[in-house]
């Protein structure tokens, strides 16, 4: 199999920003931040989000492809500079398309 990223750390980054996103919504609406327990008569609103494990797995695997063709077309214009590193300026000229392609 090949090298992926961590799927923890992938579910700790969306947690971190779910977590976020909760916050500056309450702000926002001009709610305290509280913490709410979760039960059945929660509303949809104050539900933790949460993630399952295949849903991780995939998004690891997502980045995973998103990087490496990131990496191999800023190689390619570093290559057609007669540069052997990449950097930056190769990765912000090919970001626009990458983006569209994804």
């Amino acid at each position: 199999m090949e090298n992926t990223f961590d799927p923890d750390l992938i579910h700790a980054i969306f947690k971190y920003v779910w977590r976020k996103r909760a916050l500056e919504r309450e702000k926002d609406e001009g709610a305290e931040t509280t913490e709410v327990e979760v039960g059945a008569g929660t509303s949809k609103k104050h539900r933790p989000t949460s993630a399952n494990a295949n849903a991780v797995k995939l998004s690891c695997e997502l980045l995973r492809v998103f990087v490496t063709e990131a990496i191999q077309r800023a190689a390619t214009i570093a290559e057609a500079e007669g540069v052997n590193k990449i950097e930056a300026t190769h990765l912000e000229r090919i970001l626009p398309q990458l983006l569209l392609d994804f």
